[in-house]
């Protein structure tokens, strides 16, 4: 039995069965993803999902699934299963599912009277292709696999109904044939590791509903193209291995190749182990370029994300190769002090205020965790002096520092923080101004230059700034410090002073330099601690405010009105045991330890052996967003490196 198993009674609950959600990805940006028993649950799910940038800059779903039925005797024992409209399920193979294992790579084993058949997936590490090993355990004679192969060709964030634009044709390659369903897309290739019959019977399967979809207030039906089937004869004990993928393979290395992938992955055999192999999944290489996906299966590259999550993937594993590869490519695309936010080419986005700033910590996190101080000046210094400057003197987005020091960005109706959700045109956390955590890690990153410049001897960069940390210090305490409240505003501008509850002032006093005294840390630790703690994560805003949705459900817009609003973020609780840690140290690490420990149970749920993108703000918390996200994943492994040192 693997680290993360499930049995039959579970299996065959579907209440059970469709909330746990499979990821595999590879080095190119593509992945494969379903539930665990292989019914799909969303538009973004598919066996083959694949990058295709003759046509956007999206992941695009080839092959969404194969449909699977094992022939004894003439009679046929259908194992996939799909929802149709009215909550429809035809066929119902999860009758026949017995064991779902996690270890080495996905495996359900199924039964159908003497038959005992299993199925198990990889995705190859450095292209477009998916191997499914199917292996007949136990048969009172041989048995005949048919598999059906459903094509997409859409982009994931779209459906797609039948059409007269499909190309029918196809192509016989060795065991196994090819189809390109519309012009501009790659092949897809579907071959067998041995001889294979294969009848070509194009057709239109209507009406397949995605339950996630319809959950969330999107459109959830969709039309797949059936090109034909294939027959494969199976003796008992053996084993057939089926590749998909954007290229022709030679069938006969097949089964090789499905072992020699296995071998290179990461053992999901512990919570530690399932942390690191899904950290392993955010890195893609595109064009020679190293990039994190900020999560699956629908965020590509977001800037602030690259930055948060680069020190907990990269360094807790000593991989400084990775993070400088990331952090090279990051600074390509640096413009006005401004990293791209998200997007890529003429589609990117410069609209974050902070996303430079944590560039500053993520290189604080490597002095911490590797050092060189020297080095780092002097391979990123006048990076670090760009951004500053441009930032001080004035840059896109209203983004300049004051005569007080503090750093002001936006206007009203633009969000550039975080808290970014908009809601039919308008900001649902409108926050331009000073911003408090914008601040304190303006704050830090001048003092870290600072500490940098000073070790490698730049005196006319010291010069320049050692007058501004007093500065600023004296402004953030007045502009947003209440003796009477004992916490920090969120934010202030020509409205006045916005005292909402809500985590953005605990990097205050995180960050290794902190704008504000020990009094201060300790208060807003305090109020932190007792108003948006949870087991997953910290509240995006205190259930004591009137505006607070401790459930993200609903359309889209009911979601974004709760993404910032009560909704509970993991990757926070980072910046919470930075805090909890420079206070208390070893008397209360074994708070922080439970905090990490805790996390354990989710890895067989929601998206099984990682970390979900965020969770009810209320009990008992349950996982909403993308299945696997960067930063969080980022964050507690980094968190285990903080407790590791102490």
């Amino acid at each position: 039995m693997s680290y993360i198993h499930f049995d039959k009674t579970q299996l065959i609950n579907l209440e059970f069965s469709l909330e746990r959600e499979m990821l595999r990805t590879n080095r190119a940006g593509s992945y494969s993803s379903s539930t665990i028993i292989f019914t799909n649950t969303r538009k973004y799910h598919g066996l083959l999902v694949v990058r295709q940038p003759l046509i956007d800059d999206n992941n695009h779903v080839l092959l969404s699934t194969l449909d699977e039925t094992l022939i004894e005797n003439d009679y046929e024992f259908h194992l996939s299963m799909r929802m149709y409209p009215g909550g429809v399920y035809d066929p119902k193979g999860h009758k026949y599912l017995r064991s779902f294992d996690s270890e080495p790579n996905p495996k359900i084993v199924y039964r159908v009277g003497n038959i005992v058949f299993s199925k198990e997936y990889i995705y190859a590490d450095k292209e477009d292709r998916i191997m499914i090993r199917y292996t007949l355990i136990d048969s009172q004679q041989d048995v005949t696999l048919r598999i059906k192969p459903f094509l997409a060709y859409r982009n994931v964030h779209s459906l797609v109904k039948a059409n007269v634009d499909v190309n029918k044709k196809y192509t016989e390659i060795k065991n196994g044939a090819q189809w390109q369903m519309y012009r501009g897309y790659e092949k897809v290739s579907l071959q067998f590791s041995k001889s294979v019959n294969y009848t070509h019977v194009p057709d239109w399967y209507y009406n397949i509903q995605y339950i996630r979809e319809m959950e969330r207030g999107y459109s959830d039906t969709e039309d797949l193209f059936v090109p034909g089937y294939f027959e494969v004869e199976m003796k008992k004990g053996e084993s057939v291995v089926i590749s998909a993928g954007t290229r022709e393979y030679n069938p006969a290395t097949l089964k090789r190749r499905f072992e020699s992938e296995v071998k290179k992955r990461i053992p999901r055999e512990d919570y530690e182990s399932c942390l690191l192999n899904a950290a392993s999944e955010f890195f893609v290489q595109i064009e020679n370029k190293t990039e994190i996906i900020a999560g699956y299966p629908w965020f590509g590259r977001w800037g602030r994300d690259t930055f948060i999550a680069l020190p907990g993937l990269a360094l807790t594993v000593n991989d400084t190769k990775k993070f400088k590869s990331v952090i090279n490519t990051m600074l390509g695309e640096l413009k006005e002090g401004l990293f791209p936010n998200l997007g890529h080419g003429k589609n990117v986005a410069y609209n974050s205020v902070d996303a430079s700033l944590w560039f500053f910590w993520a290189l604080q996190q490597y002095v911490l965790m590797i050092g060189k101080k020297e080095q780092v000046w002097k391979d990123y210094g006048k990076s670090m002096q760009n951004i500053l400057n441009k930032f001080a003197k004035g840059t896109l987005f209203n983004i300049s520092m004051h005569t007080n020091g503090l750093l002001w960005q936006g206007e009203k109706g633009i969000a550039l923080t975080w808290m970014d959700a908009v809601v039919n045109g308008k900001p649902v956390t409108g926050r331009h101004g000073y911003a408090v955590e914008v601040n304190a890690l303006w704050y830090n990153a001048i003092a870290f230059a600072l500490e940098l410049a000073e070790a490698a001897g730049d005196k006319r960069f010291v010069n320049k700034w050692e007058k501004w940390p007093e500065i600023i210090r004296n402004s953030f305490k007045n502009t947003f410090w209440d003796d009477e409240d004992g916490y920090l505003a969120d934010h202030v501008n020509e409205e006045g002073t916005n005292k909402d509850v809500r985590p953005n002032m605990i990097f205050a006093v995180s960050l290794p330099h902190s704008p504000v005294g020990p009094y201060i840390q300790a208060s807003v630790l305090e109020k932190v601690k007792q108003e948006l703690l949870t087991s997953r994560g910290l509240r995006s805003l205190s259930p004591k405010n009137h505006q607070y949705k401790g459930n993200y459900t609903g359309n889209q817009d009911q979601r974004d009105l709760a993404y910032h609003q009560g909704t509970a973020w993991p990757w926070l609780l980072g910046a919470y045991a930075d805090a909890h840690l420079k206070l208390h140290g070893k008397n209360e690490k074994e708070h922080i330890q439970s905090l990490y420990e805790g996390f354990e149970e989710v890895m067989s749920e929601a998206g099984i052996g990682t970390i979900s993108e965020i969770y009810d703000g209320d009990p008992p918390h349950t996982a909403r967003g993308a299945l696997s996200q960067a930063w969080n994943v980022s964050e507690l492994l980094r968190i285990k490196w903080m407790l590791d040192k102490l």
